[in-house]
């Protein structure tokens, strides 16, 4: 073999420590030649992990969470080192993934299995059923800033619905999509079950054109989002989208303030204010907003970005400048910063800032911040924060504070999930589906709709005895139709 004909070794990237800039890991760019491959091995696993059944999926996925609770904090300290966040946030993190793990093994075979559906009056001669069956191979393209918790949301329920996965984390997190497909391997022999491919957009897009991928399943910004979509349009491949949001908080005038201030702050300061659902605009009725604003203040004020600190550093280094723009734009335009202001950004690392009277086409109110910023404006009423609430493309989370009326502001809000009394409770009860409506992109994962996400239903009329009146055949009669009219009529016509 010529030195022109030999191989060549694929190229590599390096993921960073955002804190310090040192290295954490070194990987290989797959090419759209090496995706195919992964796509055309997951195949065969998805077979082999079909034909096992409900039973022995459930009991592996349980070996599963338990190499994943040994592993914990090995795993957290992965995710810390390529996302900059505390320790205990990425525990956190893990904890929430396992529960979720635990509940779509468990809650597979009950929500997907067939079953019988009721065949109606006029059908009454047919035995009909129901299942959702396995998708086969699912491409799965992961965020950064929730680098486990976000994609096994997809991954673990997936899984579960008896598919293998092809997952291409973040270029900024692939040593934590690598180490989860690593936990799994010994559990199902070695087989090819969930392998992850690294590297870059292209990377990508390889996975959404990669011939025998049942399905895409992305978490990232709208744009990106988009650019998935038009991908996947190509081969009709379907898509979960799950984009951003600007969610907000409505403080009603009987809330509790001080748990109101409390998840308003960690909503929106907690990992950085780089969380989806996170807290970026609340709106307080104007009765309780000076005292709401004074307990916010407080404990704002007493947060401290850092290596060491509450949180870390923007763990994408450009969304520093994005914070930076919205910080200086809302006090352009007449926001008055009671916590902080333009001077706390200071990259990679973005100290608390909480900015109130910012006009509504600020890019601070329009746009997603993804960092610790917070803006809060009063209103006269909860028929106004509502309003503003519902006035923006994006339609992810919220979260409302209030005693008397808080069901009745919720059942309001264009939002897919809301929490009352709470902050972001939604995401850690694994029975309730998580998703967005507009920008916010569609479909849903966790829950009984999670599961069935990652599946394609398949009918079944199977039947016990012949109709005394064909009416699905040539030899059907004038005398046979006009019976059939008549019954119609009599059942449904008065």
């Amino acid at each position: 073999m010529t030195a022109a004909e030999a191989p060549t070794e694929p190229a590599t990237f390096e993921s960073l420590d955002p804190r310090t800039g040192d290295v954490v890991g070194t990987h290989p760019v797959h090419d759209a030649a090496a995706v195919e491959a992964a796509v055309a091995r997951a195949a065969q696993a998805a077979q082999w992990w079909a034909d096992l059944g409900f039973a022995e999926r459930r009991r592996r996925l349980g070996e599963w969470r338990k190499v994943l609770v040994r592993k914990l904090d090995d795993l957290a300290h992965v995710v810390a080192d390529e996302t900059g966040k505390p320790l205990d946030d990425a525990r956190l993190e893990l904890v929430l993934a396992v529960d979720h793990l635990d509940w779509a093994a468990k809650h597979a075979e009950k929500v997907l299995r067939r079953r019988k559906v009721s065949s109606g009056l006029l059908m009454g001669n047919q035995a009909a059923s129901l299942a959702y069956v396995p998708i086969g191979v699912v491409g799965v393209i992961g965020p950064w800033n929730y680098p486990v918790f976000t994609p096994m949301g997809s991954i673990a329920y997936a899984l579960a619905a008896g598919n293998a996965v092809v997952f291409k984390p973040s270029e900024l997190t692939p040593g934590v999509g690598v180490a989860l497909a690593d936990s799994l391997a010994e559990i199902v022999d070695g087989r090819p079950l969930f392998q992850v491919v690294t590297g870059f957009g292209e990377t990508g897009a390889a996975l959404c054109r990669a011939p025998g991928v049942g399905k895409i399943a992305f978490t990232g910004s709208t744009v990106t989002g988009k650019r998935v979509m038009a991908t996947c349009a190509e081969s009709l491949t379907p898509v979960l989208i799950e984009c951003g949001g600007k969610d907000p908080l409505i403080v009603d005038a009987d809330a509790d303030l001080e748990a109101a201030a409390d998840a308003a702050v960690w909503g929106g300061m907690s990992n950085a204010g780089q969380t989806c659902v996170g807290v970026e605009r609340v709106y307080v009725v104007d009765t309780v907003a000076d005292e709401f604003v004074a307990r916010v203040t407080a404990k704002a004020s007493r947060l401290r970005a850092g290596s060491t600190g509450d949180f870390g550093p923007m763990t994408m280094p450009a969304q520093a400048d994005v914070v930076r723009r919205h910080v200086e734009d809302a006090l352009a335009r007449g926001g008055r910063a009671v916590v902080g202001g333009a001077e706390s950004v200071r990259p990679p690392f973005v100290e608390p800032v909480v900015i109130v009277d910012v006009p509504e086409d600020s890019a601070a109110v329009t746009e997603e911040t993804f960092g610790p910023l917070l803006v809060v404006n009063r209103v006269p009423d909860v028929d106004e924060a509502v309003r503003r609430a519902n006035a923006t493309g994006y339609g992810l989370g919220a979260t409302v504070f209030a005693k008397a009326r808080g069901e009745e502001i919720a059942a309001r809000l264009r939002c897919g999930m809301v929490a009352i009394n709470g902050i972001i409770s939604f995401a850690g009860i694994p029975a309730l589906p998580f998703g967005g409506v507009g920008d916010s992109g569609f479909g849903r994962i966790h829950g009984e709709d999670g599961l069935r996400e990652f599946t394609r239903p398949q009918a079944v009329a199977r039947q016990r005895f012949a109709l005394p009146i064909p009416v699905t055949s040539f030899a059907r009669t004038a005398g046979g139709m006009r019976a059939l009219v008549g019954i119609i009529r009599f059942r449904h016509g008065r």
